[in-house]
């Protein structure tokens, strides 16, 4: 079939434009040292599109935030432990780097002590987190910044050999964004290890998750500009006792996840949690509960729905629950929680399903909101299975992987 000439030339112009961009793509050095803050700011503001601002190793010390709004732009060290930016002078609250722009891949850096979040991208499609390191270096305090690597109202996001410590939210939070992977990073230390909020279509798969208050949260929360997450896989995850005291700011909706929680989901649609390795978190290796707080969002809905807890590999756990009547419900279980706990809240048979064989306990309670005290617990018991996820979705589109290979 013949081609219109007008598409010929099109397609000519995007290819002239790919080439052109190609081939006027520089490489800005930047190295640590006196100065490092006007210099590398410089860099940021100066890159063109398919440019690379190379970090050197060192430590560059920093008393203000960073920002990059250009399109398709590679900030690149020399290594997580080999380059580090230090915020720990930083004068202003905000986050230590800030990503506006789409196409952008940060890889090969560490963040240590901003004041506010580690790096926040906002709106920036197709976005690369690539072997970053976000640190708190002073412990588990409430005046650490709530999140580590920050994406936000973003499609396409790709995460992948990250570290976060530290985080008085979440280590690594993907907000109302969709098409998104997390792999193959560690989350330690934080209130929770890994959350994806108000977002769709993600996979969070390979990665180790031990040592915070909650390790791996699936919420939905009303108000916010993007609603009706869901369509999400939690697969072949370490989630290893996340035991650490909750040290959220009062207020802050993480601050109500119980010390010990493995996987929790609230108020979800399509969640499905398999092939993960689920040991020793003492309230519960899987959670799932609706909304607690009263709200005014039509559009929302609060309960789970179609969760559904597949065969994962289960050890200890449950034997120390920060729940309302915990010896009564140790003592009535043997001494220990069941692996998967419900709060029996949402349509029986639509809420949750547990296909893996993991023995479940349902406190339900009568109605949303209503105190623990009142539940009447039982062992689980799901009238039919819930719909599952659609895994064709899932995750970061496969052009970001290119990103990753080079």
């Amino acid at each position: 079939m013949r081609m219109p000439e007008k598409n010929i030339a099109a397609a000519g112009a995007l290819v002239l434009a790919a080439f052109s961009t190609f081939a006027s793509a520089r490489t800005i050095a930047v190295a640590a040292g006196d100065g490092a803050q006007a210099r590398l700011q410089e860099a940021l503001i100066a890159a063109q599109p398919g440019d690379t601002v190379q970090l050197g190793a060192g430590r560059y010390m920093l008393d203000d935030g960073l920002s990059l709004d250009v399109d398709n732009v590679t900030v690149r060290g020399a290594g997580m432990e080999a380059t580090v930016l230090d915020f720990s002078r930083q004068k202003g609250a905000g986050e230590g780097l800030l990503v506006t722009s789409d196409d952008v891949t940060l890889r090969d850096f560490a963040v240590e002590d901003a004041h506010g979040d580690g790096i926040k991208s906002k709106g920036a499609d197709r976005i690369v987190y690539r072997r970053v390191r976000v640190t708190w270096t002073g412990g588990a305090k409430e005046t650490n910044g709530a999140y580590g690597i920050y994406p936000v109202e973003s499609t396409g996001v790709l995460i992948d050999g990250a570290m976060v410590r530290g985080a008085s939210d979440a280590g690594i939070y993907v907000g109302q964004s969709r098409d998104i992977t997390v792999r193959h990073s560690l989350a330690m230390g934080n209130v929770a290890g890994i959350e994806i909020e108000n977002s769709r279509n993600a996979l969070v798969t390979a990665n180790t998750v031990t040592g915070n208050t909650g390790g791996i949260l699936v919420f939905d929360l009303p108000g916010l500009p993007v609603m009706g997450g869901g369509n999400t896989v939690i697969e072949k995850n370490l989630v290893i006792a996340n035991d650490t005291p909750n040290f959220a700011p009062k207020g802050n909706i993480v601050a109500g996840v119980p010390r010990g929680t493995g996987v929790m989901i609230m108020a979800n649609d399509g969640v499905l949690i398999e092939g993960n390795t689920l040991e020793d978190n003492p309230t519960a290796q899987v959670m799932v509960v609706a909304y607690p707080k009263p709200f005014e969002d039509k559009r929302y809905n609060p309960f789970p729905r179609n969760v559904t807890v597949g065969a994962n590999a289960v050890s200890g756990g449950g034997n120390d629950p920060q729940l309302p009547g915990a010896a009564e419900l140790k003592g009535a279980f043997g001494g220990a929680l069941p692996p998967v706990l419900w709060d029996g809240l949402g349509k029986p048979g639509e809420a949750l399903s547990v296909t893996g064989s993991l023995p479940g306990l349902s406190l339900n309670l009568p109605a949303q909101g209503a105190s623990p005290e009142l539940a009447r617990p039982a062992l689980l018991k799901a009238d039919a299975p819930v719909r599952k996820v659609d895994r064709k979705t899932v995750g970061a589109p496969a052009a970001l992987e290119a990103r990753i290979a080079r």
